[in-house]
């Protein structure tokens, strides 16, 4: 896959935008996205259908998500997309079978093309000091200090199939009761995925150049650094970004930093590096840690970082997989990590160990899942819990 070349510059700050639009959130109004580990009302997944992302692998992924579904329950409430009544009923007995059928799943009935909920939803924003209702009101009454970013949705500017999941962001925002604010920016509707960003809940985000400013997989043409400095303060309550370079071999979105980089905590990023000079991981993810060494937030404080090295290569069918610890979710009670059946997966697990040491770490194995270019994070979307 072909690479940009890393600019020189750490973070920048972002500057405040102002384009008329009636949709715009800004500072003033307060609203931020949280951290991932802050509390979570559930998570969003859509259930697999899509054999093409899995080709000559597909049975096993049923498995692998029940298995998912059966931990993520024991914390949260999981919002389950299916196609249909029909296929309910089938996820139904899957989820019976394996012991993961739990009061703590909801369907919902919306077609999808796949099943990356990272990327194809919304991303959820609440507002700073909000307080958690103790009247839910009706089901079609919106929560007070939610909001639910709607971005364009167009399959990584790589895939025709993505018509049933550019709408998924918006019924996600209806089914949540959430305020949909479509983000524009120059003008244009914005064409971001979930899996482009991390953030640590107060301010800082994490992003690569490869993803936002290579022409290679365009998401918006004529954007420079700085419109989407200004995206991140408008709508996400950014105000540092840190931009980090490549992403690693394989990676279909061309460059998403939840395959890489983190954060877990709001001074500490755990980001992945590759010790063996000869792989083509090594020399981009050197660059990267080179830049979060020289990093700091708004206030010109360093960060803490955590170095996790990656699994040796999984390779399926000649093509190297983006097999990466980094994709992990946090959940509740519990942090999901992938793993390969590498020696690796035990320094990954006891590392997170200790970065979650009230939460309880649950490796998945994901051997299979990568197949589809994809892991734990990248099928999840976390909906906050408003307090």
């Amino acid at each position: 896959m072909a690479r940009t070349r890393p600019t020189k510059g750490v973070a920048r700050e972002t500057r405040r935008a102002h384009d008329g639009s009636s949709n715009t959130l800004s500072l003033a109004d307060n609203y931020r996205m949280p951290a991932e580990w802050a509390p979570h009302e559930s998570t969003w997944l859509a259930w697999p259908h899509f054999r093409g992302d899995w080709p000559g692998k597909f049975d096993p992924i049923h498995w692998v998500y029940a298995e998912i579904i059966r931990n993520l329950t024991r914390y949260e409430r999981v919002d389950l997309i299916v196609t249909n009544l029909e296929a309910e009923k089938r996820v139904r007995k899957t989820l019976k079978l394996a012991n993961a059928l739990h009061k703590n799943v909801r369907f919902h009935h919306w077609p999808t093309n796949r099943v990356w909920t990272r990327d194809s939803g919304c991303t959820f924003v609440t507002r700073v000091g909000a307080s958690k209702s103790s009247d839910r009101g009706r089901p079609d009454q919106k929560l007070d200090g939610l909001h639910a970013i709607k971005w364009r949705f167009n399959a990584w500017a790589k895939y025709p199939n993505y018509r049933h999941d550019e709408r998924i962001g918006s019924l996600m925002a209806q089914a949540g009761r959430a305020h949909e604010v479509r983000a524009q920016q120059l003008g244009k509707r914005v064409v971001l995925e979930g899996g482009s960003i991390d953030v640590n809940g107060e301010g800082v985000l994490l992003t690569t150049e490869e993803c936002l400013l290579s022409k290679i997989q365009q998401r918006n043409p004529g954007f420079a650094r700085e419109d989407y400095e200004e995206l991140f303060s408008r709508y996400l309550g950014i105000h540092k970004v840190i931009w980090l370079g490549q992403g690693i071999t394989g990676d279909d979105t061309h460059g998403h930093v939840d395959d890489i980089t983190r954060f877990v905590a709001p001074n500490t990023i755990v980001t992945m590096v590759e010790p063996n000079p000869r792989d083509t991981n090594h020399t981009p993810l050197r660059e990267n840690l080179r830049r979060l060494k020289s990093a700091d937030d708004h206030d010109g404080r360093s960060f803490q970082i955590v170095e996790l090295p990656m699994p040796a290569p999984v390779i399926f069918e000649g093509r190297c997989l983006p097999a990466s610890y980094g994709n992990f979710y946090i959940a509740n009670g519990a942090v999901l990590v992938p793993v390969f059946n590498d020696p690796n997966d035990r320094i990954a697990l006891n590392t997170l160990a200790e970065l979650f040491p009230d939460r309880e770490v649950v490796p998945i194995y994901s051997g299979d899942l990568i197949w589809g270019f994809g892991a734990l994070h990248c099928m999840t979307q976390q909906q906050p819990r408003v307090r």
